[in-house]
């Protein structure tokens, strides 16, 4: 018997056959589907149930205070929520401490990443307490800012007005929404340090010293190469502070509660409200819906802005 005819023999006995991989395949699904079945059911009861839920309480009528009334009313709790004289307001507020909120963080988070990004003696230093507000509670935080410095009597801020002769500004009274904007710019500047201080380091710094060879000044040189070097880290920077910036609630409740009036209401804090102080679950999670919704939509407009920004430099 010749060599070729015995290796045609054992490959032959070698080989799988169609069915030997197909039950192999079944297999790894199999293995693949129990693998991943935690994960699914994970989601499922920390997600899907909890949307269900609220989306069941949003077309019944269910109040706190009437437990026994869960009357199927539809899309009553929808109308009732948006035509509320603190929806307005509410989606006002949101929409003027969000926009309020990324341009301070951007412009001091790029101006402040350029200024560290410069060596310098306790430079270390300096960045570990540049982005130590952003491990800071927020609760924590609000009352700092409440007691501490923007307190019309004993507030730090008071004592520089008093020092110069000038009258201590009220701000929870007088300017409400303007002094959450500060509290949590405070917060979320550090962030976008934190993103751009990183991304700094990626700069290539020879392409600067030739900047600077060929006679191109400080500002020239943030314009023309800092500033598009920093296009992508701003880009995710706004998507994910905006993403976070829609559900402050926590600044909101401890320092003005919302007022006076609706000044201070935000879409968040209006779900609340309704459904912890005025005890209608029915239309809270109308309000929680729409908010889900917007939110999204948000996001989407985000990320495909982030998408075409990428796609455009690469």
């Amino acid at each position: 018997m010749s060599i070729s005819t015995v290796q045609d023999g054992v490959s032959a006995v070698s080989a799988p056959g169609p069915t030997t991989v197909k039950a192999d395949r079944q297999l790894h699904n199999r293995v693949g589907l129990l693998t991943v079945s935690p994960s699914v059911l994970a989601l499922l009861v920390w997600m899907i149930v909890p949307l269900a839920m609220t989306i069941y309480f949003s077309l019944i009528r269910y109040n706190l205070l009437y437990p026994g009334d869960n009357e199927f009313v539809g899309l009553e709790n929808y109308y009732f929520f948006l035509t509320d004289e603190g929806f307005v307001h509410g989606a006002l507020n949101t929409l003027w401490l969000v926009g309020a909120t990324l341009l301070i963080s951007v412009v001091a988070g790029v101006l402040i990443a350029v200024l560290v990004d410069t060596p310098f003696w306790g430079r270390g230093i300096v960045r570990v307490m540049l982005i130590s507000p952003f491990f800071i509670m927020p609760t924590v935080s609000a009352l700092v800012w409440k007691n501490l410095l923007l307190h019309p009597v004993s507030g730090v801020f008071a004592a520089v007005w008093n020092f110069f002769g000038a009258t201590p500004v009220d701000w929870f009274a007088e300017y409400p929404l303007q002094a959450i904007i500060l509290i949590v710019s405070w917060q979320w500047v550090p962030f976008a340090v934190l993103l751009l201080m990183t991304a700094m380091q990626s700069l290539d710094q020879e392409q600067k010293e030739a900047a600077r060879l060929d006679g191109a000044g400080p500002i020239a040189i943030f314009w023309h190469i800092t500033l598009p070097h920093l296009t992508r880290p701003i880009a995710v920077v706004v998507m994910i502070e905006t993403i976070f910036l829609l559900s402050i609630f926590a600044e909101i409740f401890t320092t003005t509660g919302g007022g006076p009036g609706y000044e201070t209401t935000n879409l968040a804090y209006l779900i609340y409200s309704q459904a912890l102080l005025q005890f209608d679950v029915g239309m809270a999670s109308a309000g929680g819906l729409v908010a889900v919704v917007i939110a999204n939509i948000a996001a989407f407009i985000l990320i495909r802005m982030i998408g075409k920004n990428l796609t455009e430099k690469a």
